[in-house]
């Protein structure tokens, strides 16, 4: 069955009742975009980006300083801290840490996996590594350990 309707006029829209009924529906609406400021900046200087701002984790802290501190007081062997005040890597670990707290522990797990990475797994715990290695392998693993932490942002 077709229904024809006889009239072709419609009423028209009240814009102001059709504007208060949305408002009713959405009553803060999202503003609109601000256009964007001017900026009264010389052609010469090239607006760039900041990078992102990397946060130093506990961990990457400690192996840092660990490091500082070797580099400052020297490294040794087979003693945690030698006569004329040198470190080895337990003993600088403990010196940046300042106590054998979750920093402490993350930094030397990390250090030995390095460790055992660089220099074979056979390696159970730091002293024996540190005791077998030259300085420049121990600031080596070091150095890797430091660049772990930093892209694990731990």
């Amino acid at each position: 069955m077709n229904t024809r309707t006889q009239t072709t006029e419609f009423t028209p829209v009240d814009q102001d009742l059709y504007a208060a009924a949305f408002q009713l529906l959405d009553p803060d609406p999202t503003p609109a975009p601000a256009p964007p400021a001017v900026l009264a900046v010389p052609a010469q200087v090239p607006l760039t980006t900041a990078a992102p701002v990397h946060l130093t984790g506990p961990v990457e802290k400690t192996l840092t300083d660990a490091l500082t501190f070797l580099d400052t007081h020297g490294w040794t062997r087979y003693s945690l801290i030698n006569t004329e005040g040198a470190r080895c890597s337990i003993g600088a670990l403990r010196a940046a840490a300042g106590s054998r707290n979750a920093a402490y522990r993350d930094a030397g797990n990390l250090l030995l996996h390095e460790a055992r990475r660089q220099h074979g797994k056979t390696w159970q715990a730091i002293p024996a590594w540190n005791d077998s290695h030259s300085g420049a392998q121990v600031r080596s693993v070091w150095a890797a350990a430091i660049r772990r932490a930093h892209h694990m942002n731990i």
